[in-house]
């Protein structure tokens, strides 16, 4: 009878039993999976949404940010009592944004207070809200949040006629209201929504905030109040395959599906799963593995929700996906964003991280934190688990007139008993800055003051706010100092300056007060961060490559940017910064494709003609002759109206990048200053299907993003006159991941 009871009851129920496709059923009705991989098939390999195994079978992954699933006409016959029951497991929250509800089964009109929510809010809190007779009703689960990448079965009951609204987690009772007895809810018409809410926040109407990120599966919406007895049983029911206990949920059941995102996605380059990155990283070496970080978004392609993402390498080019590694919490530490920062080690040599801890209630709302590896408890060699400092390690100072919105990014190193803690800045409404911390213990810092500024504003390009900041010895006594500006004026670039660390005075003193450019490309080589490899003694450097592609664009890829590859620095025998990508980038080399020597640039692209490839290494020396242009075209169409063009320009002594669009146009030309001194060109060239990166006589470099047509493969070598190609290899390139 009590079976019979809630057959009878049962308005809606949606099994995720198909395992494909993009249609859910309920009985005889039919509900469109709304996603970006089956409304835009064009730009990406998949076309369907994306299954996962389930609680019972099947479960449908919702990425975050495109997929939901809508009925039209919505359900009306609920007004009176409802319950609604739901298998979920979340892969992220958001939240930070806004204090709306992340939709996990929604009906609703907030601004007519009419209809029903049941969601998520940031760090698991969750809630059920519904319109009564025009009151908004909230009933919060404020102690029993939803854990993350774990099964737990919600539900939520409401009866209007006893005047009573109750919220259940795995069976037991979490929360409830009373409210008027004999009341009705004021039905809403809008559609019925899982995994978005209907009254989503929206990011330049490009992506809709408020949607849930993990696995659902068998939801079930009632027409009267179930009591705690039929939850618990329909709660314990699902459970009995198991053993009575809830199924451990395997980390590749919510992970982040890197295959199925569009062609131009680099493939030999540092990306995340999926979604947003920024940039890499806190890069460290323990155990014979390298470790690199990145900030991430795990909920889209737009940036927010800032966690800690987590690779790690046995050679810095072989990179593995491990689950996020310091994420946000419900504290009062960093509860708006874990933020960049940089690795050190601790007194017995454990890896400990160092992040800018993100409080948006606290002014200034940036502080740095500390993470320590658990490696002692586990020995888990993949860092994948962090314990957290309860309270932040270094405030901003309140006595130095640094800039309001400007304190983060800590870098931390260690010389003799003392540990050394640089944090990016500013001086408010003159320049940027950067300010040293010193301590005995990683936990107690003492500021020591600015360890360089731009007081005297000789260089406006700088900006207002100094980020990732970087002071790492480069050998003959030299060190490097390494920002990148942000704020009014700067040029947001990888600026450094060579010079003396004064210990005894807490100041860097360079050798020249100009800065100098790493990379001559325009914004597309942030982002900076640096370790001496333990391994090799080398000084390693990572960037990001920014994207610059539209919002819509990166809705419809799914991903937005990816790193720079590592490239080593070091100080050359002419006392200028030397630059080059690492050699382990070799590994990644499959089929030689060119090899030829001493030819003239028609003899040369004879034999380049049949070679196509949008994964591809280039070496490429000349001998100059006549020619005062000269260089290669990559990404090259054969009609010739694609193509992008890398050259020297010997009169003015740049090296440059022309694109030539789709439509025949000239794209402006990207470029700077390369004084080769007498030296011959020689041009270490990465295409990786929609990032290309030189590197110039290991000197500079200079990167750029191309987003060509399929059929763009083509490389030629380009002079205005005559040149002689005195060597050229071609490489094609595997992946990283």
């Amino acid at each position: 009878m009590a079976n019979m009871k809630l057959k009878k009851s049962l308005v809606a129920h949606w099994a995720f039993s198909e395992g494909s496709g993009s249609i859910v059923h309920d009985g005889s009705n039919q509900d469109a999976i709304h996603n970006v991989f089956n409304e835009h098939r064009s730009a990406l390999p998949a076309d369907e949404p994306q299954w996962r195994s389930g609680i019972n079978g099947h479960a449908l992954l919702f990425d975050g940010y495109s997929t939901w699933i809508e009925r039209k006409e919505g359900i009306c016959s609920i007004d009176q009592a409802f319950t609604i029951e739901a298998w979920l497991a979340p892969r992220s929250f958001g939240g930070i944004e806004d204090e709306r509800l992340t939709g996990i089964v929604n009906q609703h009109n907030r601004e007519m207070n009419e209809g029903f929510i049941l969601g998520v809010h940031r760090h698991g809190k969750w809630a059920l809200q519904v319109g009564v007779e025009g009151d908004w009703i909230e009933v919060w689960a404020e102690n029993a949040p939803i854990p993350k990448a774990k099964w737990s079965h919600l539900a939520a009951s409401f009866n209007g006629q006893e005047g009573q609204i109750a919220l259940y987690l795995n069976g037991e009772k979490v929360a409830e209201k009373t409210i008027d007895k004999n009341v009705s809810m004021s039905v809403s018409h809008e559609a019925l929504l899982i995994g978005k809410s209907n009254d989503a926040k929206m990011i330049e109407n490009v992506f809709s905030l408020n949607m849930f990120s993990g696995l659902l599966d068998d939801i079930k919406i009632y027409n009267r109040a179930l009591n705690e007895e039929e939850i618990t049983k329909s709660f314990t029911d699902h459970l009995s395959p198991y053993q009575g206990e809830i199924p451990p949920l395997p980390y590749q059941d919510i992970a982040i599906d890197r295959s199925v995102y569009d062609l131009h996605r680099p493939k030999f380059h540092l990306t995340p799963p999926g979604h947003w990155m920024n940039e890499p990283h806190a890069p460290l070496y323990f155990k014979g593995q390298y470790h690199l970080f990145y900030q991430h978004n795990p909920q889209g392609p737009y940036w927010g929700n800032i966690q800690w993402g987590h690779w790690v390498s046995n050679d810095l080019v072989h990179w593995r996906d491990l689950p996020l590694a310091v994420e946000t919490e419900a504290d009062e530490l960093a509860p708006d964003g874990i933020w960049s920062g940089n690795a050190a080690y601790d007194e017995e040599g454990l890896p400990v991280l160092f992040f800018t801890a993100g409080n948006l209630s606290k002014k200034p709302n940036q502080m740095t934190g500390l993470a320590r590896s658990t490696y002692k408890e586990n020995h888990d060699i993949n860092l994948k688990k962090w314990k957290k400092h309860p309270v932040p390690v270094t405030i901003q100072p309140g006595n130095m007139g640094l800039h309001h919105d400007g304190f983060r990014d800590p870098f931390v190193w260690k010389e003799g008993e003392i540990w050394y803690q640089l944090v990016g800045t500013g001086i408010e409404g003159v320049s940027g800055a950067a300010i040293l911390f010193t301590s005995d213990n990683l936990v107690d810092w003492e500021c020591k003051g600015l360890l360089y500024d731009d007081k005297e504003q000789e260089f406006p390009f700088l900006g207002e706010v100094w980020e990732l900041p970087i002071l790492l010895p480069i050998g003959k006594g030299k060190h490097l100092f390494i920002i990148s500006p942000v704020g009014r004026n700067a040029d947001v670039e990888v600026f450094y300056w060579i010079g003396t660390w004064d210990r005894e005075r807490y100041r860097f003193r360079p050798d020249q007060k100009e800065p100098q450019l790493i990379d001559v490309g325009d914004f597309h080589f942030t982002g900076p961060s640096a370790m001496v490899d333990p391994k090799t003694g080398r000084l390693l450097l990572f960037t990001i490559a920014q994207g610059r592609r539209s919002l819509k664009d990166e809705y419809e890829a799914g991903w937005a940017h990816n790193g720079g590859l590592p490239v080593q620095l070091w100080l050359r025998d002419d006392g200028r910064l030397g630059v080059k990508p690492i050699e382990e980038l070799k590994k990644l080399r499959k089929e030689k494709l060119v090899s030829l020597e001493n030819l003239s640039v028609e003899e040369t692209n004879d034999i380049l003609a049949h070679v196509k490839g949008y994964m591809l290494e280039i070496y490429v020396e000349f001998q100059g002759d006549i020619a005062s242009e000269y260089g290669v075209k990559v990404l090259k169409s054969d009609c010739e109206n694609v193509e992008t063009l890398l050259y020297y320009n010997s009169h003015e002594q740049t090296l440059n990048i022309k694109k030539k669009t789709n439509d025949s146009s000239l794209a402006a030309a990207q470029g700077g200053e390369l004084l080769l001194n007498g030296e011959q060109l020689r041009l270490h060239i990465y295409v990786d299907c929609s990032i290309v990166e030189c590197y110039a006589n290991e000197l500079k470099s200079i990167t750029t993003r191309v987003y060509p047509e399929i059929e763009a493969l083509g490389i030629e070598v380009w002079a205005n006159d005559s040149v002689t190609v005195k060597s050229m290899e071609v490489w094609e390139m595997g992946p990283a991941f």
